[in-house]
């Protein structure tokens, strides 16, 4: 099928073969990678850290799926043909980036395919916390109609409050976007600011992580799990916080230090926190996150939904086809990108 306006030729110039390897995870759809695997193009499933896997690497250009630490050394030295490591995830901090360095394998993530799922998962941790949802339907099911203390229930609106975004990226951008559906203020703080014009367009304001601390009532964090980033959040930026705040985590757990979140939750230093994610995952059975009253907790899953499974293999296989042409790859990490 030629491209409108487009020549027999010029549709063979556009034509990229490759040889893909999807690697298998209950996170992902395989049905729906087999269903829109590019014309021309091989594919191949496989587990990480498998015999398959290894064969399967032999002959592949392109390797799709989450970051897994059996990519590494040997894996690259098994694919000498190896152009491309696209992740279906934002995040990418299981992955061996030395190792990708060293084959000279550019690591890209999944374009902001699951953007859409994580904003909308803060926002729900949000509500969640400040109308105590969990509380809520416990006394519905336990048959505490309203918890039989009503003047003892306090529940908050989002409106008129302020949110503090930690990280504007693609997803922190979509919070604030959402936020301003609600009538919230929104401050942020990231290593690349926005131009003054791109604030006002967005509604956001920039500040210093101190000050976005102090002066929110929620703080949602969207920032990459890197050396730096690694308990950016610790016991002395917790006490920064005000006593009303609220505390949403979605991106990585280790960018929180857990233990001193735990102590700032059981002294009543901040009201409560929505988290999704966790230093140990899954988190132990003895974790004391479990028996505090004031979180609603997730297991990891606000990226994953089933409508952004095509969004992520259509970012992934467009991405191996740039590559098969001969272009550079799009959604390159930070650590990996040139210049």
């Amino acid at each position: 099928m030629l491209r409108p306006g487009g020549t027999g030729e010029d549709q063979d110039d556009m034509a990229a073969t490759a040889r893909i390897v999807v690697m298998r995870s209950a996170l992902s759809a395989e049905e729906v990678a087999l269903g829109m695997v590019p014309a021309g193009c091989e594919l191949a499933l496989a587990k990480a850290g498998t015999p398959e896997f290894l064969s399967a690497l032999a002959g592949a250009d392109c390797l799709v799926g989450f970051g897994d630490p059996a990519v590494d050394d040997a894996a690259y030295r098994a694919a000498p043909n190896l152009k491309l490591y696209q992740l279906l995830s934002a995040g990418y901090d299981r992955c061996d980036i030395e190792a990708a360095r060293r084959a000279g394998v550019p690591i890209c993530n999944n374009g902001g395919a699951n953007s859409t799922a994580v904003a909308e998962h803060a926002v729900m941790l949000m509500l969640a916390v400040s109308r105590r949802l969990v509380w809520q339907h416990q006394s519905v099911a336990a048959g505490r109609w309203r918890g039989n203390d009503l003047a003892g229930t306090k529940l908050y609106e989002l409106r008129g409050k302020t949110l503090g975004i930690v990280g504007l990226g693609a997803i922190g951008k979509k919070v604030a976007r959402l936020a301003a559906a609600f009538g919230m203020a929104v401050l942020y703080y990231d290593l690349r600011r926005l131009s003054e014009d791109a604030e006002d367009a967005l509604g956001v304001r920039f500040r210093l992580l101190n000050e976005v601390l102090r002066a929110s009532d929620i703080v949602s964090l969207h920032v990459p799990l890197t050396p730096a980033s690694r308990r950016m959040i610790g016991a002395g930026d917790l006490a920064l916080m005000k006593p009303t705040a609220y505390l949403i985590n979605t991106c990585r757990g280790p960018v929180v230090d857990e233990a001193a979140l735990v102590a700032a939750l059981s002294d009543g230093r901040i009201a409560g926190a929505g988290l999704d994610v966790f230093e140990e995952e899954p988190p132990p059975a003895d974790d004391p996150l479990f028996s505090l009253p004031n979180v609603v907790l997730t297991p990891h899953f606000a990226g994953p939904t089933w409508d952004n499974q095509a969004a992520r293999f259509r970012n992934a296989f467009d991405n191996c086809q740039r590559v098969a042409r001969g272009e550079k790859p799009l959604w390159v990490i930070p650590e990996l990108a040139a210049g």
